[in-house]
C-alpha cells in the first residue's frame, strides 16, 4: 500500500495508545514516564477520566499527593462519569487528602461517597474515626462554637466544588 493510502491516525488512535504505553510504564514502575502518557491520553474525552485516575494514582506512587489531588479531581470533571468511576475515585481522592492531613477535605470527599454508594469499602468508618479526629484536632474556639464549624464545612465544600466544576 502507497504510504499516501495510509490513513492518519485519529485522536483516538493516539489516546489509546498512549494510554495503553502509560498503563505499561505504570506497571513497570516508570511512573514519570507513564504521566507523560496519561496527560497524552487526557486530550481525548473518551479517555479523559482514566487518563486522570491513572496520573492520580502515579503521583500518589511519586509522594506526589497534592498533584495527585489535582488529578482526582480533574477526573471527577471528566464527562461521562458513571457512578462507580465517580465512588472510585472520590475514595482515593480521600485517601490521598487524609495522607496529606487534609480532614475536612477527605471528609467531604467521603460523604460525597456515602451519598452515592453508602456501604462501599470502609468509608462509614473512615468518615466515623476523620470526624473523631477532627473533634480532637480543633482549637478549642470552635468546638463550642456552631457558627465557626459551619463555616468550616462550608469553606470545605465550597473549595471542594470549586475544584470539581
Amino acid at each position: 500500500m502507497p504510504e499516501s493510502d495510509v490513513p492518519e491516525p485519529t485522536l483516538n488512535d493516539v489516546a489509546a495508545e498512549a494510554y495503553e504505553r502509560g498503563l505499561a510504564l505504570r506497571k513497570a514502575g516508570l511512573f514519570k514516564q507513564s504521566i507523560e502518557q496519561f496527560q497524552k491520553a487526557v486530550n481525548d474525552p473518551v479517555f479523559a477520566l482514566k487518563a486522570y485516575a491513572q496520573i492520580g494514582l502515579s503521583q500518589k506512587s511519586c509522594d506526589r499527593y497534592a498533584d495527585a489531588v489535582a488529578a482526582f479531581r480533574n477526573a471527577l470533571k471528566s464527562p461521562g462519569a458513571s457512578t462507580k468511576d465517580i465512588v472510585q475515585i472520590l475514595y482515593v481522592l480521600g485517601r490521598t487528602l487524609e495522607s496529606l492531613d487534609r480532614i475536612a477535605e477527605a471528609l467531604e470527599a467521603y460523604r460525597w461517597l456515602r451519598r452515592e454508594d453508602p456501604l462501599y469499602r470502609d468509608v462509614g468508618e473512615r468518615i466515623d474515626a476523620l470526624s473523631m479526629r477532627r473533634t480532637q484536632a480543633e482549637p478549642r474556639s470552635t468546638q463550642n462554637n456552631p457558627k465557626a464549624e459551619t463555616r468550616q464545612q462550608l469553606h470545605a465544600w465550597q473549595n471542594l466544588l470549586r475544584n470539581v466544576k
